[in-house]
């Protein structure tokens, strides 16, 4: 089997070429490896080291025969520049260790969108796990779903696409069953074409499968390698042939594809990144989901994070396209003052809602109304879409999770794998479980 060259090999086969040619290297004021958006490098010197360009194109030769894809052509391999500074120009730089005189540039980039909405995913049912802060259990909550699915027969894939904080695989695979590789290094290897080694090796079945199977994602692999600057280059447009660019939600929608195509899932439970930034839309807006669990603890912060998003679907006018996908989830709902707590929570979601729902001209006198599929005909007339506060049907009734100290971190799952109680599990997720199960098996018969 041939050698697969990926992002981890690049700097450590760099130096040691390097060092080979040690006297040459240390002779030049400085040299830069000048690793791109899509993690290709290539050589730049100082203008003045041209003279002797030749022994450094045969340098860089042997470098782009090791890295193979992740090196420019020789003959595009080594360019010039009069200083460090312009070579830089703000990227992250810094000192190759082992050597004085090298520098490596690191050219990172992100982009994403609130306001574009996919159509809904019409293959296995696609559910996001999101919240606007992190620490409310989010990723626990997923595990107990994936299980709780699994123990009813359904075949799970769970990605993990908290890629800034990975930890979900954690509490679903024992470390001997970690894969090689993750979706970070997936999405760095297709921009240089070389996705297809690392696909096979990046998905494994977790011991908690039960009647099921669960087949976790997870961000990285084993070995996570030069992670944070994988991470930085993770959410880069890939440059196609033709001149146009293929955004980095839409390359990560091919390997969901491609996955949904190997293991043919019943369900996919995805785990986003907290935040409003446009990292975390792409889970939310590109990738068709058909249910966004909006995580919610009682409180401003809460509750002003979601107003800013829901503002921009407003502003943007897609409001209409996302809003009957969303279904709020009160996390960590406290033993004490619990039903006190549930109807504040309520509330505040209906007051976040309530500027997503349509308005309701008032009913006359004597008319008789009928509900169908959730929205009010009245005297003949469809008022829109729109929910009473306390239906237990809206999508701002919260599906509780009650906190309990025993599920509080993600380990717990893994360290329960002898004996997990359902009635343990229920009693703690039994609300965001139910509605999982009835959101699944509604969708499986549509």
């Amino acid at each position: 089997m041939t050698s697969v060259v990926t992002f981890d090999q690049i700097i450590p086969s760099i130096s040691e070429i390097l060092a080979k040619h040690g006297e040459i290297v240390g002779g030049l004021e400085w040299l830069v490896v000048n690793r791109d958006l899509n993690g290709r490098v290539r050589f730049v010197l100082p203008e003045k080291a041209c003279v002797n360009g030749g022994v450094y194109v045969d340098i860089y030769k042997e470098i782009s025969k090791k890295l193979k894809r992740h090196a420019y052509d020789p003959a595009n391999g080594v360019i010039y520049e009069e200083s460090l500074d312009a070579v830089h120009q703000g990227a992250l730089c810094y000192k190759i260790d082992g050597f004085d005189n090298v520098w490596l540039v690191d050219r990172l980039a992100t982009e994403g969108s609130w306001s574009v909405i996919s159509p809904e995913s019409k293959g296995a049912c696609r559910i996001v796990f999101f919240s606007i802060k992190g620490g409310v259990g989010r990723s626990t909550a997923l595990a107990a779903a994936a299980w709780s699915l699994a123990q009813r027969g359904k075949r799970v894939l769970v990605l993990d696409l908290d890629l800034e904080s990975p930890g979900l695989s954690s509490a679903l695979l024992p470390q001997d069953r970690m894969p090689m590789y993750g979706i970070v290094d997936w999405l760095i290897e297709d921009l240089v074409e070389n996705s297809g080694p690392v696909f096979e090796s990046m998905y494994a079945s977790s011991n908690l499968s039960h009647d099921g199977q669960i087949y976790v994602v997870p961000a990285h692999g084993s070995n996570y390698g030069e992670y944070v600057s994988k991470l930085g280059r993770v959410w880069m447009s890939k440059a196609q042939e033709n001149g146009g660019r293929e955004v980095w939600s839409r390359r990560l929608n091919r390997l969901v594809f491609e996955l949904e195509k190997q293991i043919q899932p019943d369900i996919i439970l995805i785990d986003s990144r907290s935040g409003i930034d446009e990292v975390a839309s792409a889970c939310i807006t590109d990738m068709g989901a058909n249910l966004v669990l909006l995580f919610a603890l009682e409180g401003l912060q809460t509750w002003s994070g979601y107003r800013m998003l829901f503002d921009q679907w407003l502003r943007s006018g897609v409001v209409k396209d996302i809003r009957k996908r969303l279904q709020v989830v009160g996390a960590m709902v406290p033993e004490a003052d619990r039903i006190a707590y549930i109807m504040e929570l309520r509330e505040s979601s209906y007051n976040l809602f309530s500027e997503l729902y349509d308005e309701i001209a008032p009913v006359k006198y004597g008319t008789v109304g009928c509900v169908d599929n959730k929205t009010w005909h009245v005297g003949g007339y469809n008022e829109g879409w729109n929910f009473d506060e306390f239906d237990p049907l809206a999508p701002h009734c919260p599906w509780e999770i009650n906190w309990n100290s025993g599920f509080s971190g993600l380990f717990s799952f893994q360290g329960r794998q002898v004996n997990i109680s359902r009635e343990k599990v229920w009693a703690v997720f039994g609300g965001l479980l139910e509605g999982v199960h009835d959101f699944s098996n509604s969708w499986s018969l549509s």
